[in-house]
Order: structure tokens, then sequence, then C-alpha cells
């Protein structure tokens, strides 16, 4: 077989494909980071509308347990906007987890209010339909924000990072769970004291 070697004089060196992979690869972890980045601005925003909504709704309801509900989840969405802005900023910056960002926020005492409250007549008033209203749009809001941390969670890879949004989802659905037992208290709080007390000499 003949060889024409100058039919090959410009042809041009295969590319190291392990460098193109790599390259795909990097790029990949930084589209993943901005959006984890794009989310996170997002739950900051929802975090201060929140909290907005709650002082509001805190000052217009006459109930006192609801009141004292939605400014016990005022307090907390406050602590949890600051932790996420101190993350924000630095993940903005150094385009990775921030190992100096805590991982701890105070327990929620959402699931002590209604409780607290057993002794006073003023609970036991029934809500007016309005503050049902404003206790289901605070619903929707704790549902929203436990799917967003989960699914922030389910998209890390660094440990921290996972478990960082898992106790913040975590929060969020015990907020969930004590609006639902406040709109049950508010369309009945007679029966909502006899269940209880039911519960409690049940498990006594």
């Amino acid at each position: 077989m003949l060889l024409f070697p100058c039919a090959f004089k410009n042809v041009l060196p295969l590319p190291d494909i392990s460098s193109i992979m790599h390259k795909n690869t990097v790029s990949l972890q930084e589209v993943l980071m901005e959006k984890r980045i794009s989310a996170l601005a997002f739950a900051l925003e929802n975090e201060e509308r929140e909290r907005e909504f709650y002082l509001a709704q805190a000052k217009k309801t006459k109930n006192m347990a609801g009141k004292n509900m939605f400014k016990q989840i005022a307090e907390e969405e406050k602590e949890h906007y600051e932790m996420l802005k101190q993350l924000h900023d630095r993940w903005v910056v150094q385009k990775k987890w921030p190992g100096t960002v805590p991982l701890k926020v105070k327990k929620s005492l959402t699931g002590t209010i209604l409780q607290a409250m057993s002794g006073k007549k003023s609970a036991r008033i029934n809500g007016t339909e309005d503050e049902l209203q404003a206790v289901r749009t605070a619903i929707d809001f704790e549902a929203r924000g436990v799917a967003l941390y989960t699914k922030l969670e389910k998209q890390s890879t660094d440990p921290k990072e996972k478990a960082f949004f898992q106790m913040l989802a975590g929060v969020e659905r015990q907020h969930l769970l004590s609006l639902k037992d406040t709109e049950e208290f508010l369309a009945d709080p007679a029966t909502w004291y006899q269940r209880m007390e039911k519960s409690g000499l049940d498990g006594a």
C-alpha cells in the first residue's frame, strides 16, 4: 500500500478528551451553583415577604392565640432571613458553600403557643373569617417553604449544605403544623381544647 504523507500535513491533532470532559464538568457545576444561588435569593425574598405578612396579621388579629402565633412565626422568620442573607452574600463571593455559616437556628416555639393560652378567656373566642383566611394563606406560605428547602437539600452534594437546608425545611414544617393547628383552633376553640385535654389524659 502506498502512503502519501503530504495528504496529512494539515490534519489537526486530536483534542484532549479528558480536558474537554473536565471543562464540561466544571461548567455544569457552575450552572448548578448559579441555580442554587438564584433559588436562595428567591428564598430570601420569600422570608422577608412572609415576615411582613405575619407582622401585619399580628396587628390585625383580635384573637390572642392567633395574634401570638403570628408574632412568634414572624420572629423566627427574621432569624431565617438573617442566616440566609449571610449565606447568600458569602456564597456569591466564594462560589462554594461557606464553611463558617452556622448550621443551627433556635428551636421553634410555635408548638407551645396554643397550650400557653389555654387558661385565658380571650383565647377561647372563635376566629373571624378574615383571621381564618390569613392563617390559610400562611399555611400555603409554609408549605411552599418546605418544598423549596427540600428541593435545595436534594440538589446539594456538600453534607453541610444538605444538613442546613434539611434543618430549615424541618423548621418550616413545624410552622406548617402549628398553623394547621391554629386553623382548627380558631374555627372551634372549645372542641380544640377538649381534644387536647382528652389527648393529655390518654397519654397520662
